[in-house]
């Protein structure tokens, strides 16, 4: 869900989603996405979507973390995190695009980005342990702190974001909850053979036996039959939510006509 310039408004349309019996809605976590449009802040907008809503997860796809103060991140989540009651899930990446960050003066190379990425993780998930925590890094340093409160379930779900075949983001997905794939060819998406190659290099990697989340984004056709073929076929290839674009691309910077797929509902596999 993007693009839309009013809180009050993405928050009542999450409603809807709830409504119409959608499992999760998700904001990208851009600080400009045109040049000259209007734009809302994404934690902001998930504030007012955790009031208006009681049972749908929620969370950014994805924040590029290298352009926050981790510590800063974690305060604002875990605040998310109780005031849905334990509903956020974190997408995270490296950011894009570049010009987003030279414009504001951010780091634009990717490479340390994905350094400060790394860096960030480890200080979110210490934060979060709400056990003494200390940190030293090349870009990050925080003296020995108790951070609190915990997570309402002790634990924030991280999904990782990464342009297959590019491998190193999928190594980073591995050592987390989950993974939010994407083909170098974007905006076209991964085809359900490309998405199983990732999915197995992802476990070749992974020693954790836990549940892990394939988050996969992407465009159904109205008729409901073809529609839960295609969310079938990446089922098979290993993914775990079907996320539908909703943005101002696909439906004309229209929020009516948005609203009107949500009311749909969502694909579903027979």
């Amino acid at each position: 869900m993007a693009d839309i310039a009013h809180e009050a408004e993405i928050a009542g349309i999450a409603h809807e989603a709830e409504i119409a019996g959608w499992d999760g809605f998700f904001l990208w976590d851009h600080l400009m996405i045109r040049k000259n449009t209007p734009f809302c802040d994404p934690w902001i907008s998930l504030a007012a979507i955790a009031m208006k809503t009681s049972k749908i997860k929620i969370g950014t796809m994805v924040t590029p973390l290298p352009r926050r103060r981790p510590w800063q991140l974690a305060r604002e989540i875990v605040s998310l995190d109780h005031l849905s009651n334990g509903r956020v899930i974190l997408g995270v990446g490296i950011g894009d695009p570049p010009s987003e960050f030279s414009t504001f003066g951010d780091e634009k190379n990717a490479f340390i980005r994905g350094k400060m990425l790394d860096e960030g993780l480890e200080i979110l998930r210490g934060l979060w342990s709400g056990s003494p925590f200390k940190y030293e890094g090349e870009y990050f340093k925080i003296r020995k702190v108790k951070f609190l409160p915990k997570p309402v379930n002790n634990h924030i779900p991280i999904w990782i974001a990464g342009l297959w075949p590019n491998k190193k983001p999928f190594l980073r997905a591995s050592k987390y909850d989950g993974v939010c794939p994407n083909s170098v060819r974007y905006p076209d998406i991964l085809s359900p053979k490309e998405l199983k190659e990732a999915m197995s290099y992802i476990k070749q990697n992974r020693n954790k036996t836990n549940n892990y989340d394939v988050y996969f984004a992407g465009d159904t056709p109205e008729d409901k039959y073809q529609a839960s073929k295609v969310v079938e076929k990446y089922k098979e290839a290993g993914a775990t939510w079907w996320s539908e674009n909703i943005n101002y691309i696909r439906f004309d910077n229209s929020p009516k006509k948005m609203l009107e797929r949500i009311r749909k509902g969502p694909p579903k596999i027979d």
